[in-house]
């Protein structure tokens, strides 16, 4: 790796796992340029016979500085695989300790940020400062204990032994803004979340109750275990782009619904569940089953008060040439103070209100009639309420927390106002 008088990168090559291959292959080099961070392809990686894209229509496969889409400052499929917000936290927390409270973010650029997070990123890339030789940063041997007291003290602003700092590498490829890390135990790569300070309300529990109900009500949820390590809960989430391998690992490529509407951060409030559908319809493998999936999550999202569904929470898998969804994830209940509440993505043009009845509105650009459409919202209703109390006391909720929940989050009056249940 070249970097600056400064120290800064001036290059990082991007690593990445074939369909079916437990051991990466540099696939090209990411260097900044006028119009931003711009990839160009190793003519080694042209070469095989194996080569697939790494996401289409972005990264074709040919020779020279690929072109950035409009608007954005890095491609897409490769910035879904840099850090984000605790991420960075917790790697300014490494390299600055007690002042990295103040520091602001943007003291690192962003191939600083991919060279210095955890190489168990989401996805099947990973970024190296050499084209030649590939080394992995982190090990997979942080106990959740660790891993918890790391979180812990860079919420508290304070610096990570060096020990502790190794630990929570873990967590710094993984997208979200709450404490989490990922952890490979009994043969099994789960991300675990956990509790964070600033939290008014048992979030942990709510993620694993609306999860667990997802579930139940049909929606292919990732599997999730609620566990308590030092007195605390943990949300332990199974992974879904990896698979294991007679000892090796195998990944699977997962690009965000803000890079398959070519969207970044800035642009994100203009991502819309009708426009997701139109890229479903044209390039998913199983277009009519994914709408039907994707319409039941947003149903699932609005009944459940998870008003965080912006587009990085909606991924697909990519194979080279077509692409399918991924498990729901991130389904967690928001705070809300009064009634009236809008989801993060647009559903039908730019109505966006969380109300079952825009969703059977919007029926159509999911290619299901109102009939189908209201027979999906009414199975899920009917779902709610019936394994309520069981997926509560598995999550050892209180009746007082119990409570909060019902009729705020979960089935809220405005969500259901004007929808008559067949």
């Amino acid at each position: 790796m070249t970097s600056d008088s400064r120290g800064v990168p001036r290059e990082a090559y991007v690593w990445t796992w074939l369909p079916g291959q437990v051991e990466p292959v540099v696939a090209g080099r990411l260097a900044p340029t006028a119009q931003g961070l711009q990839f160009n392809y190793g003519r080694s990686y042209l070469a095989r016979n194996d080569r697939i894209p790494l996401y289409l229509p972005e990264l074709p496969l040919r020779q020279g500085a690929l072109p950035l889409p409009t608007g954005l400052s890095m491609p897409g499929c490769l910035r879904d695989a840099a850090p984000d917000a605790w991420g960075r936290r917790v790697i300014l927390n490494r390299l600055f300790g007690r002042e990295a409270g103040d520091a602001d973010p943007v003291i690192l650029d962003e191939l600083s940020y991919l060279l210095q997070s955890g190489s168990d990123r989401v996805g099947s890339l990973d970024f190296q400062s050499s084209a030649t030789q590939y080394t992995p940063r982190a090990s997979d041997s942080a106990s959740l204990v660790e891993l918890l007291e790391s979180a812990e003290q860079v919420e508290a602003g304070l610096p990570l032994s060096a020990e502790l700092a190794q630990a929570m590498q873990h967590g710094t490829s993984i997208g979200g803004a709450r404490p989490k890390a990922t952890l490979t135990d009994h043969g099994r790569k789960r991300i675990a979340k956990f509790s964070s300070s600033t939290d008014v309300y048992p979030v942990v529990k709510a993620e694993f109750v609306a999860m667990r109900l997802a579930a139940l009500a049909g929606i292919e949820a990732a599997p999730v275990e609620l566990v308590q390590v030092g007195g605390k809960d943990v949300l332990l989430v199974e992974r879904f782009d990896r698979i294991a391998d007679g000892g090796h690992w195998r990944r699977r490529a997962v690009v965000s619904a803000l890079t398959l509407l070519e969207l970044d951060e800035m642009m994100a409030a203009y991502a819309s569940y009708e426009e997701l559908a139109e890229i479903v319809r044209h390039r998913f493998s199983e277009p009519r089953a994914s709408l039907r999936e994707l319409f039941a999550r947003l149903v699932f999202n609005i009944l459940c008060g998870n008003t965080d569904d912006h587009a990085r929470n909606h991924a697909a898998f990519w194979d080279g040439e077509r692409l399918s969804l991924t498990p729901a994830y991130d389904i967690c209940p928001q705070r809300r103070a009064g009634q009236e509440a809008t989801q993060a993505m647009k559903i039908l043009g730019d109505n966006r209100y969380s109300q079952l009845t825009v969703c059977v509105e919007a029926a159509a650009c999911f290619q299901l009639s109102e009939t189908q459409a209201r027979a999906i919202i009414d199975a899920q209703l009917a779902t709610v309420r019936a394994q309520w109390t069981e997926v509560c006391d598995l999550a050892r909720l209180g009746q007082t927390e119990r409570n909060a929940l019902w009729g705020r989050q979960f089935l809220n009056p405005f969500a259901l106002q004007d929808y008559a249940e067949s």
